[in-house]
């Protein structure tokens, strides 16, 4: 069996229940960094087998599938979060779909889930972008295909690219286009900051020095234009 575990975002009291009884009774434990989820473990007195899996190394995958067809129950971590929401984990859960070996989801933390019910945006539909690709011109053309949408478009940044994605978005989709900057969500420093993307960029900018994880949530829903009414009174 194949167990897909979310693990705190930041504050370690976030773990579920359920993730720890799934953590404690596994054979062993697949993660992107041994370090930082030995620290997990450690916290909760938790002693398992770490593998290393690595999305981008088709011997590591093959070494974690390998696992599982010898009968052996894991876990599948990533740092923090949900595994597969833009995170390693969906090559594995794929190649042990395709092995036949049964594979659950645990809920459990999620920064696109927490950071859009702090945003107070819509509590409809949204587009979940993640990371966007590196090259402006392709990052530029999947946020104007999401913007059409009218709906709240997400995106995750890291602190060293979060100015530089806040001056795309307003050059891409208007100086002006609300933003909420969600920040080390869950952690000491959390914050969300609202406003213009232009503004919100030229804020950023001037800080000596930026830190933390950032969601980034446009609000294309409210800075939509009303559309006219097509009923007509005869």
């Amino acid at each position: 069996m194949l167990y897909i575990v979310p693990t705190p975002l930041g504050n370690l009291r976030d773990i579920t229940l359920r993730a720890l009884d799934v953590l404690q009774t596994v054979d062993a434990v697949l993660c992107e960094d041994t370090r930082r989820t030995q620290t997990l473990l450690t916290h909760f007195q938790i002693h398992k087998p770490l593998y290393r899996y690595n999305e981008n190394d088709e011997r590591s995958v093959a070494r974690c599938l390998q696992a599982l067809q010898a009968g052996k129950n894991c876990a599948l971590v990533s740092d923090c979060g949900t595994p597969c929401i833009s995170d390693p984990g969906w090559k594995l859960v794929q190649a042990a779909v395709g092995a036949n070996i049964p594979v659950t989801a645990l809920p459990g933390p999620s920064a696109v889930a927490c950071a859009l019910s702090g945003a107070g945006l819509t509590g409809g539909a949204f587009t979940f972008l993640g990371f966007l690709p590196r090259k402006p011109g392709k990052a530029a053309k999947l946020l104007s295909a999401a913007a059409e949408l009218q709906h709240p478009v997400v995106v995750y940044e890291s602190p060293y690219r979060v100015v530089k994605m806040l001056e795309l978005i307003a050059k891409t989709l208007g100086e002006n286009i609300p933003v909420v900057v969600a920040r080390e969500i869950s952690k000491v420093y959390e914050e969300y900051l609202r406003g213009p993307a232009g503004t919100l960029a030229a804020q950023f900018a001037k800080k000596n020095k930026v830190q933390g994880e950032f969601v980034l949530i446009i609000d294309c829903f409210g800075a939509r234009e009303e559309e006219p009414d097509d009923d007509t009174d005869l």
